[in-house]
């Protein structure tokens, strides 16, 4: 636990987070997409900051955290339809479209997965089983559901104003194809990640002895 507790990765994490934020901001493709893009990195930073403490969690959760909130800063930056990374995939797999926001919606899937299964297993009586997994996707998935419910309210406040945010690109299965991504990035993290995380979360002494 001191280990965990003492260790500088987080600060380092949050540095990181930091300057990345610093640069999303400047001159972005879409000011009001930019804002809606990191409102979640805006509230998760601060909240991790005043729980690190009372609450740390895993160096696996917080390194996923960095990532899926690099993956917010860069689509507010350029807006998810026009990231380039996401047009040299478009050319290099022979796409019809930018797929920088399936990438994100994927990542919307296997984060959350992790941050809930740990919440779960440290802070409830439930066991590693078919009951936490089924519960930890029906949490990503709910997530999922509550931001397409976010862009709809985006697109009636603001109309077409909201293309930017909402980048559909044409898709009428755009809502659908980004909670089927959320569902498969969750599934994906149980799958790959779970003894990693069982191991992470014996070391902070926060249920892995379960």
């Amino acid at each position: 636990m001191t280990t965990e507790r003492t260790s500088t990765e987080p600060l380092v994490l949050l540095t990181i987070a930091g300057a990345v934020l610093v640069w999303s901001g400047l001159a972005p493709a879409d000011r009001p997409t930019w804002w809606l893009e990191v409102f979640p990195v805006l509230v998760a930073a601060p909240l991790l900051v005043a729980t690190y403490r009372r609450f740390p969690l895993t160096p696996l959760a917080y390194r996923l955290v960095l990532l899926h909130a690099i993956v917010l800063m860069v689509g507010g930056h350029w807006t998810y339809a026009e990231v380039p990374f996401g047009d040299w995939l478009r050319d290099v797999l022979g796409l019809a479209r930018n797929p920088y926001d399936r990438i994100g919606h994927f990542a919307q899937g296997f984060v959350p997965a992790v941050l809930a299964r740990e919440l779960l297993l440290r802070t409830s009586p439930l066991r590693r089983g078919g009951w936490l997994v089924t519960l930890v996707l029906a949490v990503c998935l709910a997530i999922s559901a509550l931001y397409e419910l976010v862009e709809w309210a985006a697109a009636l406040v603001f109309g077409g104003g909201a293309e930017a945010f909402l980048g559909t690109q044409g898709d009428e299965w755009d809502t659908q194809w980004d909670m089927f991504l959320c569902g498969v990035g969750a599934s994906c993290a149980l799958l790959l990640l779970a003894r990693v995380h069982d191991r992470a979360l014996a070391r902070l002494g926060g249920g892995g002895a379960r």
